[in-house]
């Protein structure tokens, strides 16, 4: 529910999230694009370095009445690996082995974890009414899955495999940081989560990018790194903090689902990946079951 102490109404807050939706669904087929020139764990070494900077530089020029804890210290770091070296490096490995459009329609199935975390760690108790329309927008993806318009086979079985744990390294990223950003703020959570995790990479990405080949790499490739640091870990993650300051974290997974069907849309416009009728009749599924549990 949200804290109707706070300043914001409703509407700004849903608009907010559904821009950070618009934002992270662009991810999967940028990213894609990106990874085709540059292998994922030099792509990764630029994103979160680019991503870290920005996001201390942004935190140093403000001024916080509430010091952080050290035994809080201690659990922001835990974020850092669930979103870093769990969430992150697992999706950008296992996007360069799959298409983009399973990386959105796996990470469809966020609201069923974030449902099922939120449920054991933060006592959320979802209304029948929004786990039923959780159900429906599921379903909207499943019809996309079983129709064909992804292509299943066992060339796809290991980078599926590894976006689905990131999936789940990003739900508990959401539950276990909920309380965090409630009493520290988004900004601060995101920076330094996301630093100490780039942090804990680093040497292994400074080696990768030493010894890779850059060739020639257009420079489209570069603005799809720039997107996923900028664009992806800092507005996209802030903003899905900041969302969950005022939400319950089984609400706002409801909205995952819109995710795929921009990605897919992305896809199709510019990476000539296909559409298909099924596509729209599951996306329209999907945003019903998303007013269902809204409205």
């Amino acid at each position: 529910m949200f804290h109707t102490s706070q300043k914001y109404n409703s509407v700004f807050i849903i608009s907010v999230l559904l821009i950070q939706q618009i934002l992270g669904a662009l991810a999967f087929p940028i990213s894609k694009y990106g990874l085709e020139y540059i292998e994922p764990f030099t792509f990764a070494f630029y994103r979160f370095l680019i991503a870290s900077v920005t996001l201390l530089s942004v935190v140093s020029f403000q001024k916080y009445t509430l010091r952080i804890k050290k035994s809080d210290y201690v659990k922001i770091m835990g974020l850092g690996v669930l979103i870093i070296l769990l969430n992150q490096v697992l999706f950008l490995v296992g996007q360069s082995y799959t298409a983009s459009s399973h990386g959105s329609l796996l990470f469809a199935t966020m609201p069923i974890w974030i449902l099922v975390a939120s449920f054991l760690h933060l006592k959320e108790r979802p209304t029948l009414k929004r786990i039923f329309g959780i159900c429906i927008a599921l379903s909207g993806v499943a019809v996309v899955m079983t129709s064909g318009a992804i292509t299943l086979g066992s060339e796809f079985l290991l980078g599926d495999l590894l976006i689905l744990l990131a999936v789940i390294a990003w739900a508990y990223y959401t539950v276990f940081g909920k309380k965090l950003v409630e009493k520290y703020g988004a900004l601060r959570i995101t920076a330094y989560s996301l630093s100490f995790g780039s942090l804990l990479y680093m040497p292994f990405g400074i080696y990768k990018s030493i010894n890779f080949d850059y060739g020639v790499i257009p420079l489209e490739a570069w603005w799809s790194v720039l997107y996923m640091a900028i664009g992806t870990s800092v507005f996209a993650y802030v903003l899905w903090y900041w969302v969950l300051k005022y939400m319950e974290a089984s609400r706002i997974a409801v909205f995952q689902n819109i995710q795929p069907f921009i990605a897919s849309g992305v896809a199709y416009l510019w990476l000539s990946e296909p559409i298909s009728t099924a596509l729209v009749v599951g996306g329209l599924i999907a945003i019903s079951g998303i007013l269902i549990a809204e409205v």
